[in-house]
């Protein structure tokens, strides 16, 4: 049923990517032939969109009229969707070609909308303040996920691939001066592994995000 087709759909984007997916090879993976697929989808397309929006039905949305803090709110919807990124790098372009209008991409926007509401921002930078802090989100996420993507098809760990890559640019001269500075600004920030200092900067900026909300809804 499509149910299934789209299950095995998001297992194979997961497992081989978006450019090596096609119809026949989705056939093969639930042994029947590619034209019965077409019986429950119209196009490849169509296909996509469903598992675009089955994977969006991953996220645990808070209820945004409990009462609780919004910034808490906003935190754990933010947090879940870089979570969804970073396991799905296929997603990521796929939400810049599709309308996104299925149940639980629908789901999720009207309760990211609740919550930004609930700031207390005037109605005028609502959009705004929901653009900044998830298209930070998203742009985190969509490098994140390829860069994980990138070391397991290395065959290396985050931190052997790191390492590697910051020795090959230590030693251009070039780039001495540049390497130096990163140096510095990542000694400063901390954290003993790639993905400690990558979540020291996510969470980071995107205390500096509801900060910057706070201010405006204090400007009033």
């Amino acid at each position: 049923d499509r149910d299934r087709i789209t299950e095995v759909t998001v297992r194979l984007l997961d497992a081989e990517g978006m450019a090596k997916f096609s119809m026949r090879r989705l056939a093969a993976e639930l042994n029947v032939t590619a034209m019965s697929v077409y019986w429950y989808v119209d196009t490849k397309d169509d296909l996509l969109e469903l598992a675009l929006d089955a994977v969006f039905g991953e996220l645990e949305l808070p209820d945004a009229e409990s009462g609780e803090d919004w910034r808490d709110q906003l935190r754990s919807l933010a947090t879940g969707y870089r979570a969804l990124l970073v396991r799905h790098p296929w997603v990521s372009p796929l939400i810049g070609t599709f309308l996104n209008i299925g149940p639980h991409s629908m789901a999720f926007s009207l309760c990211v909308q609740q919550v930004i509401r609930n700031t207390g921002l005037p109605r005028h930078g609502q959009m705004g303040a929901l653009s900044a802090v998830f298209q930070f989100v998203y742009g985190f996420g969509t490098i994140e996920g390829h860069f994980v993507q990138r070391c397991a098809s290395a065959g290396m760990t985050q931190d052997e691939y790191f390492r590697q890559a910051m020795s090959t640019i230590g030693e251009q001269p070039q780039f001495s001066a540049n390497f130096e500075n990163a140096a510095d600004l990542m000694e400063a920030r901390g954290g003993d592994t790639v993905e400690e200092m990558r979540e020291r900067d996510f969470t980071f900026a995107l205390a500096t995000l509801i900060a910057g909300i706070e201010s405006m809804v204090a400007r009033g």
